[in-house]
């Protein structure tokens, strides 16, 4: 028998009604989990000394079973191997000190200490939530989630900031990066694809911060698009056939409005006997297509060496004989390597940018081209961009949180040396209803100047895509 302090701590602390509290507590969590935890209160009973006592209990397992993570060099380990040691960590534990509990109980705790183990701690509820987009940690008593479309604060809590450092930590180990005083900023990447960006003091001097951009697990379709209303069905339709038979495409948006995707829905109509090079900074396109070979950025590691940019896999693209070139976001010097490949040979290619209106994504990659240093004149590189692409799309996340197709805008050609855009579909706004946005997505009557391309290629082109709702009605 175990007659150390701890030991003699660890039994008085589950003696009792602790335990039970204890699992009461945790399954009470659990139940909210299966629904969205963060919009259920926290139970509505006061804390009580059992229930401080059980979480104690918990924070000390938690910080005896790291440390011995730690000295076994299991950070970096699989998720079985870590789950597997945590299992025998917490059955050598509670027998040595000859702590009373039941099977379920010990189960629970078992699982409790994975999640802490496996990198995610508190949030791993959340991160069972389909609904949650965006998992925003400000410190340890302020976690915030985008929930369809809105922020709100959770009833989620860390122990202290030391706790949402050694989750940081963690995330950054089993992706083989650091995190510390001397880098203390780094963009990570959770094993389902989530994106990570974490910050530690001095960089945030209100303490460490903690941002999780998730994906959906389901691939987004232009079917299940045109269901939520997203897009209307001539609009969905039309860059169907326009993205089929090979016409380039850009496609505008401002933070979490949706680009991304709105690219991997479009991407569908792509033929499936076509080779499909996807490059991007964080791995997230879910493509149905066979033949595809992604890409992925990398960052520096602690020397500073080893960095590979977009730039450098739009180059090494070209070589891999693609039919069609995807890139997840032109946000540098890759936006004229890309423009250089639609005009030679990769027409239809696809790739998102962030602007706020059409109009705005082409200047924003005039300015982006400029970025590889080279002194073009504006003239040559706009001429580059009306030359290269045909069709620009512009999402939006409107104040009711719903993601929509604003605009589908043509590049029609230059004026002097102004580009012409001409929208050929909108979405038109009547007003605010109960918080909703009322409107519809419409055709402006005007008919794209790519509909006798498409035609030539076989395509079906209905002139009835493109009459605007007056003169459907007037017909």
């Amino acid at each position: 028998m175990s007659t150390t302090p701890r030991g003699n701590a660890l039994r008085e602390r589950l003696r009792g009604s602790h335990v039970a509290d204890a699992v009461t507590w945790r399954e009470h969590r659990r139940h909210d989990a299966k629904g969205s935890s963060f919009e259920k209160a926290a139970p509505s009973v006061a804390p009580t000394a059992g229930r401080a006592d059980a979480l104690a209990l918990r924070g000390d397992l938690q910080r005896r079973l790291l440390e011995e993570i730690g000295d076994r060099n299991l950070l970096s380990a699989d998720e079985a191997e870590v789950s597997a040691f945590v299992r025998e960590f917490v059955e050598r534990v509670l027998e040595e000190e000859e702590v009373p509990l039941n099977e379920g109980e010990r189960r629970l705790l078992v699982e409790e200490l994975a999640e802490e183990a496996l990198g995610v701690g508190p949030l791993a509820t959340l991160l069972a939530d389909p609904a949650v987009t965006d998992i925003l940690v400000n410190g340890p008593d302020q976690v915030f989630v985008e929930h369809r479309g809105r922020i709100r604060l959770t009833d989620i809590r860390f122990r202290d900031a030391d706790h949402v450092v050694s989750v940081i930590e963690r995330i950054a180990a089993r992706v083989g990066r650091r995190i510390d005083a001397a880098s203390p900023m780094a963009d990570l990447r959770l094993p389902d694809g989530s994106r990570v960006n974490a910050t530690l003091p001095p960089v945030s001097p209100d303490g460490p911060t903690l941002s999780i951009r998730r994906f959906g697990r389901q691939r987004i379709t232009g079917h299940s698009l045109v269901e939520s209303g997203s897009i209307s069905a001539q609009m969905a339709a039309f860059l169907h056939v326009a993205i089929h038979y090979r016409r380039s495409v850009l496609i505008s948006g401002g933070t979490g409005a949706g680009k991304t995707t709105l690219l991997g829905a479009m991407a569908e109509s792509v033929p499936s006997d076509e080779r499909i090079v996807t490059i991007e900074d964080t791995l997230e396109l879910m493509l149905q297509q066979e033949h595809v070979v992604r890409l992925e950025t990398r960052p520096p590691n602690v020397e500073g060496q080893g960095l590979i940019t977009q730039r450098e896999l739009v180059r090494n693209s070209l070589r891999m004989r693609p039919d069609r070139i995807i890139l997840g976001e032109v946000r540098g010097a890759e936006a004229l390597d890309m423009l250089q490949a639609m005009n030679t040979g990769h027409e239809g290619s696809l790739c998102t940018i962030h602007a706020n209106s059409p109009r705005d994504a082409l200047a924003r990659l005039e300015t982006l081209v400029l970025m590889a240093g080279l002194d073009l004149p504006s003239r040559s590189i706009r001429e580059q961009i009306v030359s290269a692409l045909d069709l620009i799309v512009h999402v939006r996340r409107d104040e009711d949180g719903r993601r929509r197709v604003a605009s589908i805008a043509e590049i029609a050609g230059m004026e002097g040396e102004t580009p012409l855009l001409q929208e050929i579909f909108v979405f038109r706004r009547h007003g605010m209803d109960r918080g909703q946005v009322i409107g519809e997505h419409t055709a402006t009557g005007i008919v794209p100047r790519v509909v006798p391309s498409l035609r030539e290629r076989g395509a079906e082109v209905p002139v009835a895509w493109f009459q605007a709702t007056g003169e459907k009605a007037h017909g």
